[in-house]
């Protein structure tokens, strides 16, 4: 009996887990776990480390061991079988006969070589720790995506929830109007023409509702591929937030830092030091070489031989290696790596235009999405107070219908083009910090402060 009650609290907490609405920073808490393409990313920064240990393995000392074991059988046969002849060790006479013998070699050398000269490979090793800063500086670029995409599918829902909720509240008003107009043409106060204008108006309504069913599912869907499961709700913006402006106020900050400090523009700049690095790696083919080389061999020889015994031997020394002609293909790959190294020169200018588009882009967004949701505002109190007089006038007969039913359309798109406004703000925000580099996840901490559950 106890089990089965316990089970039934877990459950019920996480019931109650998940009727509670996720907010902000949950919500990309749950992406840091569960995004591929951050996961990728953090996978590749790991596999980035090792570009310096291993441009480091090329520059220290190899060590290796290596050896044989070899056995020979043989026969013999002498020009004259049956001669007497002397043997050398005991001197007694004897006749030489056909016969055969084993001979067993065993050797193993331990082998030693330290670069001392060898330029090709310091550059190799100083493009590892450049390819290690690109990788870090990659990383650092996907978090901010991460934090950008996780912030656009979160209010990507919360725009289509707001949208989908004004569209079902302009069809209950729509619907409370049909109704009202159909009693007045019963009762011969309206004609027919004021009924066909709210059907009109209530058709319309209803297929907006299915196509903003269909739209808030599809981001519902974005936002999951993110995070990997959906939460059951979201906070939502708190009602008349204020947005706060850029700081600095001035756009030259924000663009001079995106010149500089964008995670692209680090990475292009890494890359055409790295192309640097590979002009001197491909020139070295004309370089000499110069190595320390140290060798211990010993060597048993065993067998029916008057040549069986071990031997040592000890060496130490240098080598050298001086290129002389290789068919001009260093002369090739160096004016190869001279022309990528002009394509990552014009890449990093591309890329720090583009930051710093991006960083106008934003800024001139943020200011000009504070004076629209300011506008709106004001639109939504003149478009509440039309509606209002519409309705009386039309109470009072100096009003129709139709008059109605468009000041309704015109309060709902109002409120609908607000809340998008103060999302679209928000964003521009967390791009303007994106394409400066200053973007991070305490940023988001402001932001979630304008949510609530």
């Amino acid at each position: 009996m106890q089990n089965p009650l316990i089970a039934m609290l877990i459950a019920s907490a996480f019931v109650s887990l998940n009727a509670q609405a996720a907010d902000l920073i949950q919500v990309y808490q749950q992406a840091l776990a569960n995004d591929a393409v951050y996961a990728s990313a953090r996978a590749s920064q790991t596999a980035g480390r090792e570009r310096i240990a291993q441009g480091k393995a090329s520059l220290l000392p190899t060590v290796g061991l290596s050896g044989s074991y070899v056995r020979n059988d043989g026969n013999f046969s002498p020009f004259n079988e049956g001669a007497v002849v002397t043997s050398p060790t005991t001197g007694v006479p004897g006749a030489v006969r056909s016969g055969g013998a084993a001979l067993n070699t065993n050797q193993y050398t331990l082998a030693l070589s330290q670069p001392l000269f060898r330029w090709d490979r310091w550059q190799t090793y100083e493009q590892g720790k450049l390819q290690q800063s690109i990788t870090e500086a990659q990383f650092a670029q996907a978090q901010q995506d991460l934090i950008t995409r996780v912030s656009q599918a979160y209010f990507d829902v919360l725009a289509a929830q707001d949208t989908l909720e004004s569209t079902r509240a302009q069809k209950t008003a729509t619907t409370e109007q049909l109704a009202s107009a159909k009693r007045n043409f019963e009762v011969g106060t309206q004609t027919i023409t004021d009924t066909h204008e709210a059907q009109a108006a209530y058709d319309l309504v209803v297929a907006q509702e299915f196509a903003g069913v269909n739209d808030l599912e599809n981001k519902k869907s974005a936002l999951q591929a993110v995070i990997g499961t959906m939460p059951a709700s979201l906070a939502t913006l708190k009602a008349g937030v204020a947005l706060a402006s850029p700081q600095p106020a001035l756009i030259e900050p924000w663009v001079s830092s995106a010149e500089n400090q964008n995670y692209g523009v680090v990475v292009s700049q890494l890359s055409l030091e790295v192309a640097k690095r590979e002009i001197g790696r491909q020139r070295s083919g004309h370089y000499p070489s110069l190595d320390l080389v140290a060798s211990s061999t010993h060597s048993k020889v065993s067998g029916q031989t008057l040549q069986s015994g071990s031997s040592n031997n000890n060496a130490v020394g240098v080598q050298w290696s001086v290129p002389i002609f290789n068919g001009f293909a260093v002369t090739s790959r160096v004016r190869e790596s001279i022309a990528l190294e002009d394509k990552a020169r014009n890449d990093l200018e591309s890329t720090r235009r583009n930051a710093a588009q991006s960083a106008r882009q934003s800024y001139l967004g943020v200011n000009s999405g504070l004076a629209q949701v300011k506008a709106l505002e004001a639109a939504e109190i003149s478009s509440q107070s039309a509606l209002e007089s519409n309705k009386l006038g039309y109470q009072v007969g100096v009003r129709i219908n139709i008059d109605v039913l468009n000041a309704q359309r015109q309060l709902y798109s109002t409120r609908r083009d607000l809340s998008r406004a103060r999302y679209d703000t928000i964003m521009n925000g967390l791009r303007l910090k994106a394409a400066s580099g200053s973007l991070a996840e305490g940023d988001l901490v402001p932001v979630n402060n304008l949510l609530q559950k």
